[in-house]
């Protein structure tokens, strides 16, 4: 069976725990469409704060945790909120360095 419609998953995004400062830093690529769903991933041994404008805090994420953000939940292609594109997701340690691990960002688009 073929949809008109159907999500395509970007390649991962990461940023190694070695280019985890105490500035933000962006990871992976720039985003090139508005997405629908955001999964993160932080798989290093220490809290890390998120963002989406590299200025502002916006996500804890602890270590060894993750955040799924599903932005159009229940709706059709044009419908809900998007990420929008042309930006990128930034991220920065919470006080403490990492010294194992990455930051891992899945996004999807339709």
């Amino acid at each position: 069976m073929s949809y008109r419609n159907r999500a395509v998953i970007d390649t991962v995004r990461t940023l190694a725990f070695g280019a985890i400062g105490a500035a933000y830093a962006a990871v992976g690529a720039q985003i090139d469409e508005p997405i629908r769903l955001v999964y993160i991933l932080n798989n290093t041994d220490q809290n890390l704060w998120l963002s989406d404008d590299g200025v502002n805090n916006k996500f804890l994420l602890p270590n060894r945790g993750f955040i799924l953000l599903d932005l159009t939940a229940n709706k059709v292609r044009d419908d809900g909120f998007f990420m929008p594109q042309n930006g990128y997701w930034y991220a920065k340690h919470a006080g403490v360095a990492p010294t194992v691990g990455g930051l891992y960002i899945t996004l999807i688009h339709a």
